[in-house]
């Protein structure tokens, strides 16, 4: 197996951390009969050689032993083994390094090079093998007839549920692979479809079906699929469908902390969102699958469904109230410690964690959301080792969907000795709900440190709470933390910009607001100090000196504040006009659009900011909400822009998927886009 390893000039060979020199080792541990250095190998071998998908040169030079490891039956675990050879053969080079022989195409080459034992592994008596083999056949053998043969002849003859489910894949694979023997493949998936098969091995092709030709696809899909759902979950029920425990027993390497963390049931899984991911845009059908899953009687059906609506309600814009009240359902369990298990935990940590990121729309499951932050304290405050306590997950979602029950709950928990280093920056999704809660957060704000590392984490959630409750009696406690920082702006700047903007909303009559805010005005917060001066003082002459000088400024940032301000000014600012004109005309979108936005509420005049507007409308998603609460103020000077906004409202898909966006905020961001678009088509 390992012939000419050592003649391998490892040393001069590079993986994710320097030198290859060890990798010998690695490969010799591949052969292990022990399971521990097994497994350790493989997680060597993941975690540098082939670390994050990269393939490196000495990646390439494993090829030829992982070839001669899987091909010979005396070693153990040879299913990773193939695993690991597909990953490289799909793996991209460094993105730093333009070598020859360390790209994806020499790394594909290679394996398919060595393609021919895959068409053996098929057979092989190890079923991992064989269930990783079917996919490397139709990825690496380029003999599409003799592939599709030998997937057909190994179906109609193996037995294990598990490499049956791994055959349907490939075939579908097989079919995106290789248009022009397509119809073969499909008949055959066509069959895999229909009875006899088991459930679960139906619902794996219509899953490859729906990805591949969804015109073949029955017309009564998803009541077909609640209803295999419903036999697959009675079979595991009684113990007729086997499946790999994610709990169970196993090295503590990487690799076995990986497989504990796949959900329980891990095909079933795998089955749905293959067909979810299918299905695409077809959103009544996705939630009809859903509302499907969310009343199966097996919680682990259920729970699949849960994980599987986040990614649905991400990316596609619906009437999301049925499946959300549904999932609201699943706490209902969770709110019963006596009952719990570790199902129904995990059941309640998964509908948490999709409800959180829903913000408003998770309204529909507040009253589930409330029984259990009600019956479950011990679920208001995560507390973590080393690390300052969090608002609990049920606690917060329920605050964020902006229910009002959160309040006294919070109250309470602003009581405690240590206060949860997020809970400032929940309360603000509660509105004027919230205002019982100001006289603690201003106390809360009065005892942070001045200049400490915790300065920022404390500070800065409790000054956003404050400001969107409009504390005017908070004032005492910023000019606290304004003038008692040692190095101000510089020292902490973002405590310093938080403390402004709370100034611009509380600051108006509060005895020395204005002495405090001159003094940031040479400073690099010096334009969101103008616009709180003027907010204050309503002196337009205090104020632009300062504004045009940040507009001529080098930072693209406080350009792009000062036109910000400059933008609330209005007409008074009409000498800023030419420092605006430059704005517009610079390459970055966010300024051309602040610069736009502010020559039209200073000057007035549209036509010469529309064909700015519409160019930066179609180039970012990003700067849509920006533009169209421009649009609200400007009326029926803007309407040559409403087919944006029109075409933004009748757009299944959220505008921030397409931009890339992934994160805990997307929904709310594109909620609160489609709230001021609809402002604009009210207007």
């Amino acid at each position: 197996m390992f012939t000419g390893i050592d003649e391998v000039d490892w040393a001069s060979l590079r993986h994710a951390y320097g030198s290859a020199e060890d990798v010998p080792g690695l490969l010799r541990g591949l052969a292990s009969t022990d399971p521990v250095e097994r497994a350790g190998a493989l997680d060597g071998m993941y975690g540098a050689v082939h670390h994050q998908g990269i393939v490196y040169d000495s990646t390439l030079a494993c090829v030829p032993f992982l070839f001669a490891l899987v091909a010979c039956e005396e070693v153990a675990d040879r299913g990773g083994l193939v695993e690991l050879l597909v990953g490289i053969g799909r793996g991209h080079a460094p993105e730093e390094t333009a070598e020859a022989g360390a790209g994806s195409g020499a790394a594909e080459a290679a394996v398919r090079a060595g393609a021919e034992v895959f068409a053996v592994l098929l057979g092989d008596r190890d079923t991992d093998v064989r269930r990783a083999a079917a996919e490397a056949l139709v990825r690496f053998l380029d003999q599409p007839a003799r592939v599709l043969g030998l997937l057909r002849q190994r179906i109609t003859v193996e037995r294990d549920d598990r490499v049956l489910f791994a055959l349907t894949e490939s075939v579908g694979l097989f079919v995106r692979q290789h248009p022009a023997h397509a119809p073969e493949a499909l008949d055959i998936l066509l069959m895999l479809g229909t009875p006899p098969y088991d459930p679960g091995l139906r619902l794996a092709a219509l899953g490859q079906l729906a990805g591949c030709a969804p015109d073949l696809l029955p017309a009564d899909l998803v009541p077909t699929v609640v209803e295999l759902l419903g036999e697959r979950s009675e079979q595991r029920r009684s113990g007729r469908l086997t499946r790999d425990d994610p709990d169970g027993p196993g090295p503590d390497t990487l690799a076995g902390r990986l497989r504990r963390l796949r959900p329980s049931d891990e095909e079933g899984a795998l089955l749905l969102r293959t067909l979810h991911t299918a299905l695409g845009g077809r959103v009544s059908d996705r939630i009809a699958l859903l509302e499907g899953q969310l009343t199966s009687p097996d919680a682990a059906d259920r729970c699949n469904g849960v994980w599987l609506s986040a990614g649905l309600f991400r990316e596609w814009r619906a009437d999301y109230a049925a499946p959300v009240e549904l999932i609201g359902k699943q706490l209902d369990a969770g709110a019963r410690p006596l009952l719990g298990t570790a199902v129904s935990d995990r059941l309640r940590d998964a509908a948490v964690s999709v409800l959180g990121d829903l913000f408003h729309l998770a309204a529909p499951a507040a009253d589930h959301l409330n029984t259990l932050v009600t019956a479950r304290p011990d679920l208001w405050v995560q507390r973590w080792e080393r690390r300052p306590p969090t608002l609990g997950g049920p606690l917060k979602t329920l605050a964020r969907s902006g229910d009002p029950r959160a309040t006294p709950v919070l109250a309470q928990v602003l009581a405690q000795p240590v206060v949860p280093g997020d809970l400032g920056r929940v309360i603000v999704h509660l509105g004027h709900s919230a205002a019982p809660l100001a006289p603690a957060l201003r106390h809360l704000l009065g005892r942070v440190p001045l200049d400490s590392p915790e300065t920022y984490d404390r500070a800065v959630p409790l000054l956003s709470a404050l400001t969107a409750l409009a504390d005017r009696e908070a004032v005492p406690e910023v000019l606290r933390l304004l003038r008692g920082m040692a190095d101000g702006v510089r020292s902490r700047p973002q405590v310093v910009e938080s403390a402004v903007r709370a100034l611009d909303v509380i600051g108006g009559g509060a005895e020395g607001v204005v002495p405090v805010l001159r003094g940031l005005l040479e400073s690099e917060c010096a334009g969101l100090a103008a616009g709180a001066l003027w907010s204050v003082e309503g002196d337009a002459s205090a104020v632009l000196p300062v504004l045009i000088r940040e507009l001529a400024g080098p930072d693209a940032v406080r350009r792009r504040a000062a036109a910000e301000v400059l933008a609330r000014l209005g007409a008074s600012a009409r000498v800023a006009v030419p420092g605006l004109s430059r704005l517009v005309e610079t390459e970055c979108v966010w300024e051309r659009t602040a610069g736009a936005c502010a020559l039209w509420r200073v000057t007035g005049e549209a036509e010469g900011v529309l064909p700015v507007l519409r160019s930066a409308w179609v180039e970012h998603p990003g700067v849509r909400g920006v533009i169209a609460a421009c649009l609200v103020d400007m009326g029926a000077a803007g309407e040559p822009l409403y087919d944006l906004v029109e075409a933004e409202i009748a757009a299944p898909r959220r505008h921030l998927v397409r931009s890339g966006g992934h994160g805990s905020q997307d929904v709310l961001e594109d909620e609160r886009l489609l709230e001021v678009c609809r402002e604009v088509r009210v207007g």
